[in-house]
This record gives structure tokens, sequence and C-alpha cells, in this order.
């Protein structure tokens, strides 16, 4: 996708400007944006909207709630270094420990 920045990518980053070469390499931005110089989006790029602006977390099972949670502090801290090592979330690591206690009671 082509765009239209003073700047492409194989060019000299930003953070690696100075002052003033990052102020000409960005004066557009500092000029309104004008609705008479916008076009409507092609099929292709409302297509890659569509996907991009429903990006988040997927959807698993019927989807999550957030609830709150107390713990007592050392098995908190405890949690978190095994959720740490196995690489997973704590709240993954929480689910994980709720589905087998469920199932154990099946």
């Amino acid at each position: 996708m082509h765009n239209n920045y003073a700047v492409s990518l194989d060019e000299e980053k930003y953070w690696e400007m100075t002052a003033g070469e990052l102020a000409a390499a960005t004066k557009q931005f500092d000029e309104p944006l004008a609705a008479d110089q916008s076009r409507p989006l092609t099929a292709e790029e409302r297509k890659q909207w569509k996907r991009v602006k429903t990006l988040g977390r997927p959807k698993v099972g019927q989807g999550h709630q957030r609830i709150s949670v107390s713990l007592e502090k050392g098995l908190l801290k405890r949690a978190t270094a095994l959720a740490k090592k196995r690489r997973v979330s704590r709240s993954k690591l929480v689910a994980l420990a709720l589905e087998q206690a469920i199932a154990r009671q099946s």
C-alpha cells in the first residue's frame, strides 16, 4: 500500500533526525486535514479497514467477563511466578485451574 508520507521507511528514522530535519519531514501534518483532498475507500481498502477495526481479543467460548478477585498476597506471588514459568497470563492460569477444578467435580 502506497503512502504519501514525506519520509519513507527506507529513509532516516525520526528518532535519528535533528529538530530541523524532523520539522521538515513532518510539516505536512501541521496542515489541517482537508475533506476535499480525501476520497472514498476502494473495495480493497474497505475490506482492510473492516478487518483492522475489528481486531482485538478473539472470542473464546462465550466471550469473557472481567471480575475482581481477592487473593492472599503470597498466593498471588506464587501464581504470578508459575504463570511466568509457564509463559501464560495470570488470567489464563486462573482459568485453567478453574477448568480443572470443575472437571474434577463432574
